[in-house]
Formats: C-alpha cells, sequence, structure tokens
C-alpha cells in the first residue's frame, strides 16, 4: 500500500503545477493564506507549510506585509552607454520587447524639460507615455519628451511604430546617443505600481537621461522607473565610435 502524500504536499505539488503552467507568472501575487486555506478545505498552517516547501525550492517569495509572490527569472541585464536601445538591450538579455503607450500629447514645456532640453521657457514638446515590458512583464514605466518644433510629425510616428528610434529616423535624425543619465532608488507607489504590477514599496531605479544628436543638441529628455526585480542597470564602456 503506498504511502500517503500530506495535504501540504499535495497543495504545494498543485501550486507548483500551476506556475509551470503560467496561470501565476513570473511576479505574479498568488492567493492569500486564508484563500487558499478556503479553496483546499484546511487550515491556514497547512497552507503556510505547502508554501514554505515552495519557498525553499526558489518558487516563491514572500514579502512581510504585500503576500507571496511567484520569484522572479534572472533580471534583464540593461546596459546603459552612450548607445541605449530599449529594444535591442530586451532582445540581447533573450526576451521579446513591446512597449503599450497610454499617453502622447503636445504641451507647453515644463520649465525643467525647456532647461533639459535647451528650449525657450515658452517652447512646446511632444510627451509620450507608457511601459516598456519584456516577454509580456512589465519591466519600466517611462516618460519621453521630445521638442515638438523640431520633430512635428513624431506624435503619429509613434503610433505606427512600435520603436522610438525608427520614429525619430522617420522624422529626419539619423542617430543620437546618450549624454547624461542619473539613477537614483526610489519605492512603488499607488497607480505606479499598479501599472508596473508590483507590490507597494517595492524597489525601482528611477533613471533621468538626455539624448543629444551628433552636433550635441539635445533631442530627448526621458524618465523611466525600472523595476529593481526584473532589471540589472549596468554602466558601460564609452562607445568610441
Amino acid at each position: 500500500m503506498a504511502p500517503r502524500i500530506p495535504i501540504w504536499r499535495q497543495i504545494s505539488d498543485t501550486l507548483r503545477a500551476e506556475i509551470a503552467q503560467g496561470l501565476y507568472p513570473a511576479g505574479a501575487k498568488l492567493p492569500t493564506e486564508a484563500q487558499l486555506a478556503a479553496r483546499f478545505g484546511v487550515n491556514r498552517h497547512t497552507v503556510r507549510h505547502a508554501l514554505g516547501a515552495l519557498a525553499e525550492e526558489g518558487l516563491v517569495v514572500s514579502r512581510r506585509g504585500a503576500g507571496v509572490f511567484v520569484a522572479q527569472a534572472a533580471p534583464a541585464q540593461y546596459p546603459i552607454g552612450r548607445r541605449v536601445r530599449f529594444q535591442q538591450n530586451i532582445i540581447a538579455s533573450g526576451r521579446a520587447p513591446s512597449r503599450e503607450i497610454s499617453r502622447i500629447e503636445t504641451r507647453p514645456a515644463r520649465a525643467d524639460e525647456a532647461e533639459a532640453l535647451a528650449l525657450s521657457p515658452d517652447a512646446r514638446v511632444h510627451v509620450v507615455e507608457g511601459i516598456s515590458l519584456g516577454d509580456n512583464l512589465p519591466l519600466a514605466q517611462f516618460r519621453s519628451v521630445f521638442p515638438a518644433a523640431r520633430f512635428p510629425e513624431l506624435p503619429q510616428a509613434l503610433r505606427r511604430l512600435t520603436s522610438v528610434t525608427a520614429a525619430l529616423h522617420e522624422q529626419g535624425l539619423g542617430d543620437y546617443t546618450r549624454a547624461s543619465t542619473k539613477v537614483t532608488a526610489v519605492i512603488a507607489r499607488g497607480t505606479r505600481a499598479g501599472v508596473m504590477k508590483l507590490p507597494e514599496g517595492a524597489p525601482l531605479l528611477r533613471t533621468e537621461a538626455i539624448n543629444v544628436d551628433l552636433e550635441g543638441t539635445p533631442v530627448e529628455f526621458g524618465i523611466s522607473w525600472f523595476s529593481g526585480d526584473r532589471v540589472a542597470l549596468s554602466v558601460t564602456p564609452e562607445d568610441p565610435r
């Protein structure tokens, strides 16, 4: 007679299979202990034992006050050098890049935007916001600001094309490089945590960057909030080209 499999092991086996099937993808929050206890008809101690076994295997991680989450795959390596291209970086990390644009609008520049882009105080800018993804998992929330006078048709190009580089090229910008990048650590709060599918308090890396054309004129002022668990930023040696 085969030995009876403990209930906690049956629960961990079920959850492990559901994680493998993608029902709970990397970074997803599992149901609460109370919800799992109700689902399987057991007490919370048994559920806690099952989750502990999955944690020992490295399949889930517990965050105090937030819950239990499916462990992330190795962070995507994201080099920051003179040429920073989102699609190239994510493809090089072995993931499929995509973007979801939530806002494209033309408006007067804010003071910090005018300063970063070397524009007059009354200049207008195109503002593009959205989420950058790798394998459909949010990696960063971004806001990019461009001088409207230089790229008058950029909003239309961005709506048609998935690549900022391709859209700028269509607007006559053959090449551009990164002039500066400032990185600071912040935490995910409110709507940013929601759209990034992160728990409140998760670590973020905020980058503030200026891209310039080959003459050194600013063409883009960008701010991104990268998931600290999903992306590893690295500074690359200066490209001599």
